[in-house]
């Protein structure tokens, strides 16, 4: 087995644990604020409905030029972006309203693209999603994200700590109640937050501790990734749901691999402190933890780099999960199980 770590290595992450959960908290509240200001994630047209044109231009343009040229052909509410590498003179152009793109009015655009920009204008790719579709495509990816973060915490507390009925109860208790009152039309945002408060509540009193730990880290993923979109005003869409989903479950695997140890070590080493057994475990699983993130990043940074514009945002988000998720496993999951711990012997 390759180790690009020496055995026995003991770095203190658990002490250095407030340090981690401090830049966190500031990179989350930024992330709050970044969405406050935007009201909200910028939604891709999968979600909000409307028509995409992706236009490719022989020489560079001016997007002033574009937008003008946009405007000969009655579309006056558009955002155009710059698409790919600057390098391809290729845009991106978004409406919120559904066009007729016939053949007619693809050539009347470029015919007024041609006399604004100077430059002759390809049309690569045209896309449209009506409102409606836009909407339900938007709760079901929020649903997506919700049951699976709930059925990979229940996992967890299943295999962890044996309470495969506890929580499978309160799992189908949350997914009735939710699904239930989404019928209702209760504001789906609204009905998610308030469920994983409770799962969160839920697992406090019961003392779920590594199911806590993992449910925790994964919403800490999540709002890392979408603030990192927020931040830098990048779209988010299916495949960037896809993206988050995809995380989760790495993000997952590596988790368990520590709390694998960790168990382990509860065992073999009962009479010391949990916080040198966390730090024990995390520095055992830190090899194959960094063997197995540089891996998979090495391929996503190839998506990245050579995928094209298409792909692009796409590889970007699983670059940014593959690092937190990472950072996750380390400084979020293992401290959460201490804090509870911890908090449990204060109880007693």
């Amino acid at each position: 087995m390759i180790q690009l770590i020496k055995p026995g290595i003991n770095i203190d992450f658990i002490g250095k644990r407030k340090i981690a959960i401090s830049i966190s908290i500031a990179f989350i509240i930024i992330s709050f604020i970044s969405l406050a200001l935007h009201k909200g994630p910028r939604y891709g047209i999968d979600f909000v409905g409307g028509t995409l044109i992706q236009l490719k231009f022989h020489s560079p343009v001016k997007i002033d030029n574009i937008k003008s040229a946009l405007m000969s052909v009655d579309i006056s509410k558009a955002t155009v972006q710059e698409f790919g590498d600057k390098s391809e003179n290729e845009y991106l152009i978004n409406t919120e309203s559904l066009i007729l793109t016939n053949q007619q009015f693809q050539q009347a655009l470029k015919s007024s693209l041609k006399a604004k920009t100077n430059s002759d204008a390809e049309i690569r790719r045209v896309e449209k999603v009506g409102p409606q579709v836009g909407s339900e495509l938007r709760e079901k990816a929020l649903l997506a994200i919700f049951y699976a973060v709930l059925f990979i915490s229940i996992y967890i507390s299943g295999r962890f700590e044996l309470k495969w009925g506890l929580c499978g109860a309160m799992g189908a208790i949350l997914i009735a109640s939710v699904y239930f009152l989404y019928l209702l039309k209760v504001p789906l945002t609204a009905l998610i937050i308030i469920a994983l408060i409770i799962t969160i509540v839920f697992f406090g009193y019961f003392e779920l501790k590594f199911a806590m730990g993992a449910l925790l880290s994964l919403i800490h993923d999540v709002i890392m990734i979408v603030g990192c979109f927020s931040i830098l005003n990048k779209e988010i869409d299916l495949p960037i749901i896809a993206a988050i989903l995809t995380i989760a479950g790495y993000s997952l695997n590596d988790t368990i691999i520590v709390f694998d140890r960790i168990r382990e070590n509860l065992k073999k080493y009962s009479k010391e402190p949990l916080e040198i057994i966390l730090n024990k475990s995390v520095n055992e699983t830190l090899s194959r933890t960094v063997l197995t993130s540089l891996t998979a990043l090495a391929v996503v940074l190839s998506l990245f780099f050579l995928g094209g514009g298409i792909i692009h945002d796409f590889s970007f988000a699983l670059i940014i999960g593959i690092v937190v998720g990472t950072y996750s496993s380390v400084y979020i999951a293992s401290p959460i199980l201490l804090a509870f711990h911890n908090t449990g012997k204060k109880r007693k």
